[in-house]
């Protein structure tokens, strides 16, 4: 271990001592985490070198760094950050994940060593130990198997391909220009595609597809690996393919959207346009529309899709009450956090991570909560931290495991802690400008790294 590497981790070690945590409380599947409710301060904490594993001052848990400004196999300073979708970025096994870079919204792979959180680069890397890997924004491991992605083509934005790690190849899967779409996907530089996300079993593919980008796309896809393509023209209200009923949608609402996103049983895809979001029953003409509002049923705020539930935190009554409801009704929500503790909490904004959801929706649900004003003062319990919130309705625990210490801008989207779990539970990596203390990129822009937080 280099010489720096190893005076930060002995001066964070003697930190640990000293602060007399509080740990071990025994509730699983986390019975190290803190579940208390008191307020830790943030104990200031130079940024650490990569690939160090460091203890969080405060809360307890096993740290590592995963980028720095020389990370970038191009050679720039640029900034690092979880994909925003809760896009499946571990492999089955833990011992691969990905991380986007800023410039071409690219998307780097590295090793992982579960049991001593070290990283090193996979076969292929450039300088910087990231592998590039050859598929468009919003990729996703499989489910099943460590060595293999989905994604689409990068030089064919409409094409659903998997790429091997063993072979280093990407390989056409699916044309969706072939899915039968009304009007027909004509590939072209303002036709693209992105959120590749699979259901449990990875039988099924959901893209978004069409226009340049978020708020300009018309067509969810989903194709079955047995059945074929189907789809949904939200800007029409049409639904066709090869499997299912056709027709006119049930909800009159015609609209762009977003991001789609596949529930784990591959049923439901949400759908989301802005705050409000919508979801389609791929097995029916049947779209259930979860508008905004201040009332009944609570769908604002981030959200996470499961096997076949959602999870959201929509802002009534204190900033950690989050709801639980079945995709196939989401009128009928559950609080999680029942009753909720006095006095209520407010200032902070939560971002969920629950791609092991997809596999179980009684698993808990992490995330990151930040303030939406950028404030680093920590006031309340839960202020800048990584959480985890039982969803099974046996109890309402909240987990706890160190501060994210996360700056956000509005002005510049990655500085959110945007956050992603490993399908086993064990690791939650998120972004961080580390108190802004990563400088900016060549372009003048904030630099921010990604960070994992062992769990167990």
């Amino acid at each position: 271990m280099p010489l720096r590497a190893l005076v930060f981790v002995l001066c964070v070690l003697l930190t640990c001592l000293c602060t007399g945590r509080v740990r071990a409380q025994g509730v699983p599947p986390y019975p190290d985490a803190i579940t208390n409710r008191l307020v830790y301060p943030e104990t200031p904490l130079r940024s650490p070198p990569v690939s160090a594993a460091f203890r969080d001052p405060d809360l307890g848990s096993l740290m590592v760094r995963v980028t720095d400004e020389n990370s970038d196999p191009k050679g720039k300073e640029d900034y690092f950050y979880n994909p925003p979708q809760d896009d499946n970025e571990w492999s089955v096994d833990d011992r691969k994940f990905y991380v986007a870079v800023g410039y071409d919204n690219a998307n780097l792979a590295f090793a992982f060593d579960p049991t001593t959180m070290a990283m090193s680069s996979l076969p292929g890397a450039g300088v910087g130990g990231g592998l590039l890997i050859p598929l468009r924004p919003g990729p996703t491991f499989s489910f099943v198997d460590p060595d293999l992605m989905f994604g689409t083509a990068l030089r064919e934005p409409l094409v659903i391909s998997t790429y091997r790690f063993s072979t280093g190849v990407a390989t056409p899967l699916f044309d969706t220009t072939a899915c039968g779409t009304q009007p027909p996907l004509i590939a072209g530089p303002d036709v693209y595609s992105s959120d590749s996300t699979v259901s449990d079993d990875d039988s099924r593919i959901d893209i978004s597809a069409g226009g340049r980008g978020a708020g300009t796309r018309p067509f969810v896809i989903v194709y079955d690996q047995t059945l074929g393509c189907r789809w949904y023209n939200t800007e029409t209200g049409q639904i066709g393919g090869l499997w299912g009923p056709t027709g006119q949608t049930s909800t009159p609402d015609r609209f762009l959207f977003n991001h789609s996103k596949i529930s784990g049983n591959g049923q439901y895809v949400r759908i989301s346009r802005g705050k409000e979001f919508y979801v389609w029953d791929t097995t029916s003409l049947d779209v259930e529309p979860c508008y905004q509002g201040d009332g009944p049923p609570y769908c604002d705020g981030y959200g996470a899709v499961g096997f076949d539930t959602y999870i959201n935190e929509p802002g009534v009554l204190d900033e950690l009450n989050t709801f639980r409801r079945p995709l196939g009704d989401l009128t009928d929500f559950t609080q999680l956090i029942n009753p909720l503790p006095l006095p209520h909490l407010w200032g902070m904004e939560t971002n969920f991570a629950w791609s092991n959801g997809r596999l179980n929706s009684s698993l808990p649900v992490c995330g990151t909560l930040y303030s939406p004003a950028g404030i680093t003062e920590i006031k309340q319990p839960y202020d800048g931290e990584v959480v985890c919130i039982e969803t099974d309705g046996v109890a309402s625990t909240i987990w706890r495991f160190a501060h994210n210490r996360a700056v956000w801008d509005p002005e510049y989207f990655w500085t959110q802690p945007l956050g992603n779990i490993s399908l086993d539970g064990r690791f939650f990596s998120f972004t961080s400008s580390w108190g802004e203390q990563l400088g900016n990129t060549g372009q003048g822009d904030p630099r921010t790294d990604v960070w994992i937080v062992h769990l167990d």
